[in-house]
């Protein structure tokens, strides 16, 4: 069995234009004389890898806390893009995954610099899917990311954001991005992997 990290190391990360970095502060050294080494740590909860509850968007949406862990845990189909992905392409990455193995249909992970136009999310929404997933710090245009994410959000896909795909090749995997359960919020930093699985 082989696992895939394609997490983000926290204090090193991307983080979006505007929103706070991750800061460590270091409580307490064995090397100072201290009983142990204690780390204290503050983030946004978007920081690095991390996943967006449909409340993020969507004043009546579902909290992290209310979202089923089943939507983040399972198997999903890893798709290769560059540049705006189309409602065709959307498409035709929904049929990919359908005939790998239909089971990976509901978890679509995109690698690449691709970014989601709004047909393409009006046609994840339309499918039904649990989960989308890709590498950039957003889902969507950066400088405009509010009617994806208010169309996906709103037909409670949850998002993974911020994802390294670099090492994966397409095709079928599982998938375990449970987020930290933060009760109530809006999003949470996750360690996300893949496995690879026989089909």
């Amino acid at each position: 069995m082989k696992i895939y990290d394609i997490s983000q190391e926290v204090f090193s990360c991307k983080v979006f234009p505007g929103d706070p970095a991750p800061k460590k502060e270091t409580l307490l050294k064995i090397a100072e004389g201290d009983k142990c080494n204690l780390t204290a740590f503050s983030m946004c909860a978007h920081n690095g890898t991390h996943v967006d509850a449909p409340y993020h968007f969507c004043q009546e949406g579902s909290t992290l806390s209310e979202v089923p862990l089943e939507k983040f845990i399972g198997m999903a189909y890893v798709a290769e893009y560059e540049g705006e992905l189309s409602a065709d392409d959307a498409i035709a990455i929904l049929e990919k995954a359908r005939e790998a193995d239909t089971r990976s249909v509901s978890r679509i992970l995109v690698k690449g610099n691709a970014v989601v136009t709004l047909q393409a999310a009006e046609v994840f929404a339309e499918a039904g899917i649990l989960l989308f997933g890709n590498e950039s710090q957003t889902v969507g245009p950066e400088d405009a990311p509010m009617q994806v994410h208010l169309t996906m959000l709103g037909a409670e896909i949850v998002l993974l954001e911020g994802i390294r795909l670099g090492e994966i090749d397409e095709g079928v995997y599982f998938l375990n991005a449970a987020p930290i359960h933060l009760g109530g919020a809006d999003g949470a930093p996750c360690r996300a992997v893949l496995i690879e699985v026989g089909v």
